[in-house]
């Protein structure tokens, strides 16, 4: 009898070591422990802030040298020497080669003695005619010897007028003959070497000089912007940042010059220019940029990280953290985004938080754990859609 006690007590306590193992292997809680709540999504949220916000318009462009000039000579002659070198940068009026001047040097001396000649002689006439004058009021000779000799003398002012003429000729022949340069640029490739002939006639010219400063930069917008940009061209200048192609840096600022008279009905698009000061000559003819076109700023708009704005089956939509931790579906509509900021038009409140990192956890009434975002809060530097890359302006967005 005493063994058949133990025997079920060893049983009883085996049973018992089963079933607590089970119970720490399995993770329950224990008997009188409260059961635990749901697990708090870590997320990111940002503020909704009022801020003054700039809009741009980008296009796709290219650079193009405000000025071209193709120098040629405007003489004849043998060309003795070239003053520059191959990509110098020159001024206006600048002397980049020149012509043997002594074949013009002999025009200008042999229109200087005809000059002198003929003045001479039309002195001597003019005298001549003074005494015929007073010779007729004495009647001591013809009325048609002194028409003879005013004629003389009225050929002779021609042919004083002509030398004149001439003289002009050669000296801007010899003026020709050093070759300057017509605008203020860098020179390219050298066409002609000196000790050729080179003539008014050819067609190829000495050297081409572009003009880099101020760049003339040529991008295009789509036709549906041309009425906003036209209305505020007509308030003002437009300024014009120019990136490099990949958007990551700045290149330059300008002003639009001009919007084409016509739209390209092929691609429904319009050309604009725009001239940016060049100084550094980082902008090069043929160049393929970025170009932002800053339209308008709005001032005090609702914003929000861009990163914020989801998309469902009824619109637009965010997660706004509730003073609970938990988060609520917000219906919203925007006005336009810039890059990453989003302008809100109506749908949310300032001062309110979304989440902008973490929705895809994320359900209404879900409860969270924020973690405030850090430089790329609304009113950073990263919001304006002034720093990196340019900023794309997007549409409004649909009704929820």
């Amino acid at each position: 009898m005493r063994f058949r006690w133990w025997w079920m007590g060893a049983v009883a306590a085996a049973a018992a070591a089963v079933v607590l193992v089970a119970r720490l292997r399995s993770g329950g809680p224990a008997r009188g422990a409260a059961p635990a709540g749901p697990r708090a999504v870590p997320v990111t949220v940002a503020e909704v802030v009022r801020r003054d916000v700039p809009i741009y318009l980008e296009g796709l462009g290219s650079v193009v040298a405000n000025r071209t000039v193709t120098v040629r000579t405007q003489v004849d002659g043998r060309l003795v020497a070239v003053l520059f070198k191959e990509g110098q940068a020159v001024r206006q009026g600048e002397v980049l080669a020149q012509i043997d001047p002594r074949p013009f040097e002999a025009q200008l001396h042999q229109a200087e003695g005809a000059l002198a000649r003929d003045e001479a002689q039309l002195r001597s006439d003019q005298l001549t005619v003074d005494r015929d004058r007073q010779l007729v009021a004495q009647k001591l000779i013809a009325q048609q010897q002194l028409d003879t000799d005013v004629a003389a003398a009225g050929q002779l002012e021609g042919s004083v007028q002509m030398d004149r003429a001439a003289i002009e000729t050669a000296r801007l022949s010899l003026e020709y003959a050093r070759i300057t340069s017509p605008v203020d640029g860098v020179t390219g490739i050298r066409l002609v070497d000196p000790g050729n002939v080179v003539h008014a006639a050819d067609t190829n010219g000495i050297v081409v000089v572009t003009q880099l400063d101020p760049a003339a930069v040529i991008f295009t917008l789509s036709q549906d912007q041309l009425v906003p940009v036209s209305t505020q061209l007509a308030r003002g200048p437009l300024q014009v940042d120019v990136y490099s192609r990949d958007g990551s840096t700045l290149l330059g600022s300008g002003q639009l010059a001009l919007v084409d008279n016509q739209i390209n009905q092929s691609t429904s698009t319009i050309r604009l220019k725009a001239l940016v000061p060049n100084p550094r000559r980082v902008l090069w003819p043929n160049q393929f940029v970025n170009a932002r076109l800053r339209l308008e700023t709005r001032a005090g708009a609702l914003t929000m990280p861009a990163t914020a704005v989801q998309r469902g089956p009824s619109g637009l939509f965010v997660y706004v953290l509730s003073a609970d931790s938990t988060v609520a579906l917000r219906p919203i509509t925007l006005d336009t985004t810039q890059g990453d900021v989003a302008l809100v038009a109506k749908g949310l409140a300032e001062g309110e938080r979304v989440v902008v990192d973490g929705q895809n956890q994320l359900r209404p009434g879900a409860r969270v754990a924020p973690t405030e975002a850090g430089a790329g809060r609304p009113g950073g530097p990263s919001m304006a859609g002034d720093g990196g890359g340019p900023p794309r302006a997007g549409g409004g967005g649909g009704a929820p």
